[in-house]
């Protein structure tokens, strides 16, 4: 059993949680995932270590309100428990030769969450970071004053315009290399088509470019194959080949595709968890 230690809403469909797991603090990674489930008949679902703290053996998780399992999770509060919390998964980032160079980590949706800590991983080996994150608006901003601690520039981009700067990530990227910055690596964090479109605008200029992909995941160790890929034509698992791959060599159109498999499952899942809080019909 894994205590819930603190319980933070970031907004109103986003929730930060630590939760005290000692072994996994201890090995915990930049680029690594935790899976975990709520109780014995929950399912099992992955979600990225948004942060660690080795000497009080926390490990933070941050979550959107968006399916069954993550409104249970939300439900609960510090001092409950989580009945699997299994990790660290996956393999960690590699960003040792990145000191002194000048790298953007671009994060959209709740890959900001991702995005932050590979950020601080960055600047804290003395990488040149630049942080570019999109919103739809400014009521759903999270994590700003953490994302400005871990870089030397914070560009923050909104669909509608509402902090004075509308469009999405790649407006931002491409005003950064036409006004002469040379990126020595880019960072993509977040939705798949906002991926897809962050890799075709770094592969124009020749910039390497890193994606952390988060595809349909069950075990997290590579024997129930819901986590393949197609990169540079080779099939890989997200979960031990990655998540972190090479974007140029990713097969987006298939990711997308894979993606939206199981959205009518999703759907009446959801469908009847809000059945059964309101004592209806299930």
């Amino acid at each position: 059993m894994y205590k819930i230690v603190k319980k933070r809403p970031l907004h109103d469909t986003v929730t930060l949680m630590e939760v005290l797991a000692p072994r996994i603090a201890k090995k915990a990674q930049p680029g690594q995932f935790i899976i975990l489930r709520i109780d014995e008949n929950g399912e099992r679902i992955p979600l990225t270590i948004a942060g660690y703290d080795r000497e009080n053996g926390t490990v933070q998780i941050i979550f959107q309100k968006v399916g069954t399992t993550t409104n249970r999770l939300d439900s609960l509060n510090e001092g409950d428990f989580l009945l699997d919390f299994a990790g660290p998964l996956g393999r960690p980032s590699e960003f040792d030769e990145y000191t002194g160079k000048k790298v953007c980590v671009i994060g959209g949706g709740l890959g900001i969450a991702i995005a932050y800590p590979q950020a601080k991983a960055l600047h804290a080996i003395g990488a040149d970071v630049d942080i570019i994150v999109g919103f739809r608006n400014t009521s759903l901003f999270i994590l700003v004053d953490e994302l400005q601690s871990a870089c030397n520039n914070l560009y923050i981009m909104t669909d509608d315009g509402s902090n004075g700067h509308k469009g999405f990530t790649t407006t931002a990227l491409e005003e950064q290399i036409n006004s002469g910055v040379k990126y020595d690596l880019v960072v993509a964090i977040g939705p798949l088509p906002m991926m897809r479109a962050v890799c075709n605008l770094t592969k124009q200029h020749g910039i390497k470019t890193i994606v952390s992909m988060n595809p349909i995941m069950i075990d997290g160790t590579g024997m129930c194959g819901g986590c393949r890929l197609t990169v540079n034509g080779e099939t890989k698992f997200a979960c031990v080949d990655g998540p972190d791959f090479d974007g140029h060599l990713v097969d987006f159109d298939e990711a997308i595709q894979r993606s939206r498999m199981f959205k009518p499952e999703e759907g009446a899942s959801f469908e009847r968890h809000k059945c059964r809080l309101t004592g209806g019909d299930a």
